[in-house]
């Protein structure tokens, strides 16, 4: 049997599609799964040492981003915000 934590890895915990239509977006994410080519306008993570250095770079779709992050602004790109 599997545990719920191995559920919410594996993201069977809920999530949301973030673009820049979603304007800014709050939550407790544990995972961020860049599907096209994205740039954040912000990107707050308390447990990410300058997560600040994210903002207004592009990440290449593919890259995912771990950690507990709490708010998000997408300027171009879709991701996915996994929740904790």
């Amino acid at each position: 049997m599997s545990s719920p934590v191995s559920y919410d890895i594996q993201g069977q915990g809920g999530g949301r599609v973030i673009t820049s239509a979603s304007g800014a977006v709050t939550g407790t994410f544990r995972w961020v799964q860049v599907i096209t080519d994205t740039v954040f306008s912000v990107v707050t993570a308390p447990n990410l040492t300058s997560a600040t250095s994210l903002q207004t770079i592009t990440i290449p779709a593919g890259v995912g981003i771990g950690g507990r992050i709490t708010a998000l602004t997408v300027t171009s790109g879709v991701v996915i915000a996994y929740d904790i």
